[in-house]
């Protein structure tokens, strides 16, 4: 995957990366660092082949692992991490020299990663089936249910994984 390894291998990335690392030092909750990247990427990729959906691979893996890149931009500043996220993804996809038409695909998942209200996911829209298999993958890479800080977590009762597989 070219633009995967061009995308890990990035400066700019790894600054992100590290920025989002010292942010979550003290943090009891989830985290956002690779490890919750490579999950959902790989929990999307999943629900891609479960689902029949024919997205690429690669385009999958790009958007995971940068729907949650402007987490240190939230903490800073209180802009909502899906808004930074799209922007800091814009600036590195065409810094990689990733395919327009694609970019914009992923940044639309990406700004839109968060909406709980998405629920067609045969719709044939690949960018609308990409952001559902991004969402589902990251609230379902959560371990709630073996959770330390699960009493502490500002997760409703109902948003809160309780189970391996829903």
């Amino acid at each position: 995957m070219e633009f995967v390894d061009k995308l890990i291998g990035n400066p700019v990335y790894i600054e992100y990366l590290k920025e989002i690392e010292t942010a979550e030092t003290q943090r009891v909750f989830c985290c956002h660092g690779m490890a919750h990247f490579l999950d959902v990427a790989r929990m999307a990729y999943i629900y891609n082949l479960e689902e029949k959906l024919g997205l690429e691979k690669e385009m999958i893996y790009l958007t995971a692992l940068l729907h949650d890149i402007g987490r240190a931009r939230e903490y800073k500043t209180g802009i909502p991490h899906e808004q930074a996220s799209s922007e800091i993804a814009v600036s590195l996809l065409c810094e990689l020299d990733y395919p327009e038409e694609k970019a914009v695909m992923i940044v639309r998942a990406i700004a839109d990663h968060r909406n709980r209200n998405l629920q067609n996911i045969c719709s044939g829209e690949t960018s609308e089936q990409l952001n559902i298999i991004i969402n589902m993958a990251d609230k379902q890479s959560r371990n709630c249910f073996f959770c330390k800080a699960y009493e502490m977590c500002n997760w409703s009762p109902d948003k809160k994984n309780k189970f391996i597989i829903q």
